[in-house]
């Protein structure tokens, strides 16, 4: 039968001698036996023991809860819940961590090409964060009928020229024209913007909206509550009618 002394032990594991001696005080791992000079020494057994120690404290678990799969007479069974409930934390760990990514994200770009930073408290984050799924709702829309749209454009178009058919082209463009406003219409009503002087949630004028210079997130417009003109961050408008009113 093999024997290790601490040092081996650590090199075996990659990790310190200093881990292994901690893990002895603390019961986990005891030395099969020792010199006469009252060196620990290891067996293979413990080696295996050492080994399954520090997977286990790689997958996040903590040292009573690797001492009491150890201890355990159905370890197997004992280290299968922890690990679920282990996987469980992490995932809440996880999803944590991208709803706050996901924040930087849409803080970032909402800045836009304004200097400012556009939101002043967490309240507005979180209103951000809350409406951007029912956003891309609203873009997922727009996209999709202005993709249907230039495509019937652009049919009318090709039947003009390999054809000589114009008369379906002069039909669609009072339709086409027509679809556009609609669009406007549907997208003005659906979104509404956060002011970075006074945080209010206010929606403007449509005339205003049409023609404002603006961003992916953004759109520089006047407040309706305190009068400032500046690069306002757009949320959806449907959860603010309270706000709006």
């Amino acid at each position: 039968m093999s024997h290790y002394t601490t040092g081996e032990m650590a090199k075996q594991c990659n990790i310190t001698v200093r881990t292994v001696q901690f893990y002895d005080t603390k019961g986990l791992l005891s030395p099969s036996d020792l010199t006469e000079g009252g060196r620990r020494l290891y067996t293979d057994d413990d080696l295996t023991k050492l080994r399954l120690i520090c997977l286990l404290k790689a997958l996040g678990l903590t040292l009573s809860a690797i001492a009491g799969i150890l201890q355990s007479e159905q370890p197997a069974k004992v280290l299968g819940v922890l690990l679920d409930e282990q996987a469980k934390q992490i995932a809440d760990e996880v999803k944590e961590k991208q709803q706050q990514l996901d924040a930087i994200k849409l803080v970032k770009a909402s800045m836009g090409n304004s200097d400012a930073i556009p939101v002043n408290s967490i309240s507005d984050i979180s209103t951000l964060m809350k409406n951007k799924k029912s956003l891309r709702r609203v873009y997922a829309t727009l996209l999709a009928v202005g993709i249907a749209v230039q495509a019937v454009k652009l049919s009318t178009i090709a039947l003009w020229i390999w054809c000589g058919l114009w008369i379906p082209f002069a039909a669609w463009v009072p339709i086409h024209l027509l679809i556009c406003f609609s669009l406007v219409k549907f997208y003005h009503r659906n979104v509404a913007y956060i002011c970075p002087e006074c945080n209010a949630i206010f929606r403007p004028p449509i005339w205003e909206f049409t023609f404002a210079n603006h961003t992916p997130k953004t759109r520089k417009l006047t407040c309706t509550q305190c009068g400032v003109k500046g690069w306002c961050v757009e949320t959806y408008g449907n959860n603010t009618e309270k706000e709006l009113s």
